[in-house]
């Protein structure tokens, strides 16, 4: 299984955890040399020149929480689709579901996982996988599900389970936090009704609006591309001589609210979204340039 050294705590503990029960390798791997000038072809370059006969798996982050860099999904998915024996991709999408303007469906991953509860607005605890039937006739449950029908069946003629898995199979039993999936559906129909193109275009403008502040800002450096297709809705930086923390307790001081990446090394990041106005943004860039100052 191949990832980068750029992924969450979640996305590389999931992954170690899946190698050890299956007795295989792990590797982790550079995609760029620096995050705020990285480039389409440096990603998919770097990818490809990591792929082995063996592997089987990829593991990327579509929106890095750590950076806010955005990769280039449709590309490295073509590019595994290229090779003569492609491995299966799998992509941890968290903070681009809700933020960019694309379908999960045809991004070219083999799984798509994400939760909901950041810019879905859902609530917490919610989030949802996706895969084709293919892909999700590879899979072996790992709990007894209360979802489909024929693994009822199935226990009450003592017999296994007839056909391949399906998405169904796959969820975990147990009684169900109903109100958490009424509201996670009234989440993704609330985003419907604003348009998802209206919903990236208005998370990409104000993030456009808050980078060109940034960059102007001294003692201020960018970790999150200015290329508005290398990022999203995440603006990740620092301030010379203030530390990540500092930061954002002397913005909270401001009644900014900003957070720190949960990394080994760790940035200061703003992320306008849709509860934000162009003037709020503004407001940030000011208390980020006093702090500079």
């Amino acid at each position: 299984m191949l990832t980068t050294i750029h992924d969450h705590y979640s996305h590389h503990e999931s992954i170690r955890l899946a190698t050890t029960r299956a007795n295989v390798s792990m590797r982790k791997i550079t995609l760029f040399a620096s995050s705020a000038t990285a480039s389409v072809d440096e990603i998919v370059g770097n990818l490809k020149a990591a792929i082995r006969p063996a592997t089987r798996v990829v593991g990327i982050t579509w929106v890095h929480s750590s950076t806010g860099i955005r990769l280039p999904i449709r590309e490295i998915a073509a590019m595994l689709g290229g090779l003569p024996d492609p491995p299966l991709l799998v992509v941890d999408g968290v903070h681009g579901l809700g933020a960019a303007d694309d379908t999960v469906a045809t991004m070219g991953a083999d799984y798509f996982c994400a939760g909901t509860h950041k810019w879905m607005f859902a609530p917490r605890g919610t989030g949802l996988v996706w895969a084709n039937a293919a892909n999700w006739g590879r899979l072996r449950p790992l709990v007894p599900n209360f979802t489909e029908i024929e693994s009822y069946n199935a226990w009450t003629e003592d017999r296994p389970p007839a056909g391949p898995a399906n998405a169904a199979r796959m969820m975990p039993g147990g009684f169900h936090a109903f109100e958490h999936q009424w509201a996670m559906g009234a989440a993704f129909r609330m985003h419907k009704q604003m348009q998802r193109p209206r919903v990236a275009a208005r998370i990409t403008a104000m993030n456009d609006q808050l980078k060109q502040g940034l960059a102007g800002l001294p003692k201020v450096k960018m970790h999150t591309p200015r290329a508005a297709a290398l990022s999203a809705g995440l603006v990740a930086f620092e301030i010379d001589g203030v530390g990540p923390n500092d930061i954002v307790k002397q913005l909270l001081a401001r009644r900014i609210v900003a957070s720190t990446s949960p990394y080994a090394v760790s940035y200061a990041r703003l992320a306008p979204s849709l509860v934000n106005t162009p003037a709020e943004v503004d407001e940030a860039l000011r208390a980020v340039r006093a702090l500079a100052s």
